[in-house]
């Protein structure tokens, strides 16, 4: 026992090494090193490393009523491991959260794509996923992108999918508000709105990894000069935000297709997953919108989250 554990924990070999070494099948070395765990021979203890994400996520919860979801990564974890740390963390709460009889409302975007890659197996009855935002633009249907999230979301929960079939944006607001009294399009809406649970992130104008809405061809060059103008920062479901949550009078939202956070506040659960300090701008003001009940975040986001926070804070915003 003691021999196959020295070989196995102290010098890195492999089972199959060990049982040729010793003269043993696969499965009695296997049975001997779980023989040293119970009666003590080996020890086994994770040394955690400093964190300050209960600080962190008492600051939020207590700053805006949301329930923060801190997941530690380390220091020189790249952008996208972050994103798929986050990723991973928000796919297992969602599942375990979404159930039969529920309706799942999501957002298109790049965390939410990464997030349908971590999904596991959970057939539901009488369950739906409906798509919360149009993802058409003058390129493309949107239906490679987000079509194929929406799926690996409905496949995952074995629940009925409906698609928003609309642009991201409309041309004309106008054209907006007629296609909203269309019956097809009026239904989707309306499961919309009796969404038990919505899922989505925070669109940056920038960043290592950049939000698909601002790099897929979603915007013009006049709608970024537009978005520039008027202060936006990012945005939640494609309804853009300023610093401080405002939104109602930017002239792109007239034509935006995604729920603004008003109607998102009609929906019992709103998760918000986001990874990467360039994020952290458009977090603050989705909080500010009142957009989320639910956030996951990584350590060092919400590090930056908290250092805007308390700059709001000594600013007397």
């Amino acid at each position: 026992m003691l021999t196959s554990a020295s070989m196995y924990y102290l010098q890195d070999l492999k089972m199959d090494a060990i049982a040729s070494h010793l003269h043993l099948s696969r499965s009695t070395v296997s049975r001997l090193l779980k023989q040293a765990r119970q009666e003590g021979l080996v020890e086994i203890r994770l040394r955690p490393l400093p964190t300050s994400a209960p600080e962190l996520g008492r600051s939020i919860n207590e700053s805006f009523g949301v329930t923060t979801h801190i997941v530690p990564v380390r220091e020189s974890a790249t952008a996208r491991e972050r994103l798929d740390q986050v990723a991973m963390t928000t796919a297992r709460l969602v599942t375990n959260w979404f159930d039969s009889g529920m309706i799942l409302g999501v957002a298109w975007g790049t965390t939410m794509a990464a997030i349908t890659r971590h999904l596991t197996s959970k057939p539901t009855r009488a369950s739906s996923v409906v798509q919360l935002n149009g993802s058409a633009n003058t390129r493309t249907s949107g239906v490679e992108f987000a079509g194929e999230m929406m799926v690996g979301f409905g496949e995952a929960f074995d629940a009925q999918l409906h698609m928003f079939p609309v642009p991201a944006f409309f041309d004309y607001a106008a054209t907006r508000e007629a296609m909203w009294a269309e019956r097809s399009v009026a239904r989707v809406l309306d499961l919309q709105r009796r969404a038990d649970i919505a899922l989505f992130g925070v669109g940056a104008l920038s960043g290592e990894v950049p939000s698909h809405v601002y790099s897929a061809g979603y915007l013009d060059a006049a709608d970024v000069r537009a978005l520039y103008r008027e202060g936006v920062v990012g945005d939640v479901c494609t309804v853009f935000l300023r610093a401080d949550g405002t939104y109602d009078d930017l002239s792109l939202n007239q034509r935006a297709t995604g729920p603004t956070p008003r109607e998102l506040q009609q929906i019992p659960r709103r998760v918000c997953a986001v990874a990467g300090d360039h994020k952290a701008v458009p977090l603050l003001a989705a909080l500010y919108a009142g957009a989320i009940t639910d956030l996951v975040i990584d350590e060092s986001t919400a590090r930056v989250l908290v250092d805007l926070m308390q700059d709001a804070q000594a600013q007397g915003r």
